[in-house]
Formats: structure tokens, sequence, C-alpha cells
């Protein structure tokens, strides 16, 4: 597929399908697993701004390896926070280091990042959202854009507004995850409900939420009038997926999916670059989810999965993949 070179999106993408920032998941190693299959633009984990510029000289802090670039696909190194001055600095920071878009997180709804009045609390709060999202743009010179939620909850849907201010303050394309913060993960996404802010902005509106297949990516579209996908837990064991939903959009071949001996290569590919990024023993823990996503994915045996989870040597590690990643019926 050959890179778009509309000038709606603003960063040259190869396909508007986008890998969604995951905490715990969307760190380098996966990224560069989804990378090799292609996608359009992959996000980071959540980062929190202040941490950010506390760990401004630490390269081997957490925060700090959060923000790291690979190479390939771009990626939007994705901050959250409600200080906008610190907010501009981690923003400069990730410009600095070669991030070529910076994403403001305005729709986590986890309690800690609520509780912090941060992700989707600013729905509540959009005079303090705009300070922010206004001090990031001024600070760099890379685009920005803002992932948030339909709002706060169902009587608040304040999205459009955000949307149409977030725009006016120079932010450069929206992604809306189709849910309320009060519904968190709960029920399913309301993607026909993104429309509105695909009326209230000019800049590109992605839509997220639910969007596991390519069936579901039509149908987001055709519901939302959005300019493109973005795929969260979808990706989970499956890496491939983002390169699939974009082939069968554009009508392109679609990619090879890796069975046999090529899935358990690619496992333990990652599985070891997992392991360099954190070292050993956080690596092997971190690991784990990747593992049984993969396995379950597969249709792998709940046997060799359990065994997996509980063993900390990589070497076993690496021996047992093969097995557990081969389906049941397979395996019998």
């Amino acid at each position: 597929m050959c890179p778009m070179t509309t000038p709606r999106f603003p960063i040259p993408v190869a396909q508007p399908v986008f890998l969604a920032p995951m905490s715990g998941i969307t760190d380098l190693p996966f990224r560069q697993v989804v990378a090799r299959f292609g996608a359009g633009l992959l996000v980071s984990e959540m980062i929190a701004a202040g941490e950010m510029v506390t760990h401004r000289r630490s390269p081997r802090a957490a925060t700090r390896a959060r923000a790291r670039i690979g190479a390939g696909t771009p990626t939007a190194v994705q901050l959250a926070g409600r200080d906008p001055a610190a907010m501009a600095e981690a923003a400069r920071i990730a410009a600095g280091e070669g991030a070529p878009m910076i994403d403001i997180n305005m729709g986590c709804p986890a309690k800690k990042v609520v509780g912090g009045l941060s992700g989707s609390a600013l729905m509540r709060d959009l005079d303090l959202a705009l300070r922010l999202i206004d001090a990031v743009v001024g600070a760099v010179d890379v685009p920005v854009s803002l992932k948030t939620r339909l709002g706060w909850d169902g009587d608040c849907l304040n999205a459009p507004d955000l949307a149409a201010r977030a725009e006016a303050a120079g932010v450069s394309m929206i992604t809306i995850h189709g849910r309320t913060r009060a519904q968190f993960y709960t029920g399913t996404a309301d993607w026909a409900a993104i429309r509105a802010v695909r009326a209230a902005v000019r800049v590109p509106v992605i839509a997220n939420g639910d969007i596991l297949n390519a069936a579901d990516a039509r149908r987001a579209l055709a519901l939302s009038g959005a300019d493109g996908v973005m795929i969260g837990r979808g990706a989970q064991g499956r890496p491939w997926v983002l390169a699939e939903i974009a082939a069968a959009l554009s009508g392109a071949p679609a990619p090879r999916v890796p069975t046999g001996a090529a899935l358990a290569d690619l496992v333990a590919t990652h599985y070891d670059a997992m392991l360099g990024f954190y070292g050993r023993d956080l690596g092997v823990r971190i690991a784990r989810k990747h593992l049984g996503w993969y396995i379950d994915a597969a249709g792998g045996a709940a046997d060799l999965r359990a065994r997996l989870m509980r063993e900390r040597d990589p070497a076993r590690v690496l021996a047992l993949v093969p097995d557990a990643l081969a389906p049941r019926e397979a395996a019998a």
C-alpha cells in the first residue's frame, strides 16, 4: 500500500488504521512487532508529564523508556497531566528525542488518573483542558493530537465542544473512544455518537473502541463518518490485525498471518525484545500477559498456558512456546 499523501492527516501515514495507547502494553517491543506487519500510526503508552520532566536526566528511567521511538512506523508519544507547564516541558522533551507527533490524553478513565485530575477528568473542566492544549501546541513544532471520550457521562456528552475548541487551539487530529468515562470499558462503544464530533471539526477524526476486525472497522467508519480507526485490545495477541484491517479496507493483499513455526519465531523474538528492554526479571513478568494473549489467539492448550504463566526461566519459556501455541486439536 502506498503512503497516503492527503494533507488531512498531520503526518504521512501508510494507512488510516492506528494502534491505540494502552498502559503496560504498547511499549516499544510491542510497537515494533506491530510495525513489522504495518500500521498507519503507533501511539505510546500514556506517560505522566510530571514524571517525564522529573526523569529528564535519567535515560534509563521507566518513564523515559516508555517514550522511546523505534524505527519504521511513525509513533506519537502520549502525555497526560494537569499542569500546563509540565505538559509543555514534557512535550518539548519528547519532540527533542524524535517524536514526530505528541498526543494528549483526555480519555483515560482509570481512578488513579482521574483522581489526579488528568485523563477523562478534564472533560469536566474544559477551560483547564484548553490551557493544557495551548501549552503543548505552543511548546513544540510537531503536530499535536488529542484522544478523548464522548464525555464524562450520559449527561455530559461534550466531546464535540472540546474537539472544536481543541481544533481552534491548533490540535491537528482527534481520536474519540465511543464511550463516556462513566462507562469505563463496559457495554459497547457508540460509534454513531462520534459523528457529532466529525461534524464539529475539519481536522481528521479517528474512531476508537471495540474495533476488532475489518467488519467492525467498516461499520465504525460508516456510523461515525471518521477518517480512520484506532485498534486497542483487538491487537492483543494479534499484532498483525491492523494490517489485516487496512488491507480489507483498501482492497490490498492481506498480510500473511504467522502460524506454526513462524508464529513461534515471532513470539520468541517479541519475548527476547521484552527481556532486553526491561531486563530479565521484570521482562519475564511483563511478558506473561503477551504470551497468554498469543496462546489464547492461537487456541493453544490451557495446561501449557498455565505452565508458561508460572515459569521464571526464559530458556524454559522459549522451549514451551511452540507446543503452547499449537491449537488444542493439534496438541491433543
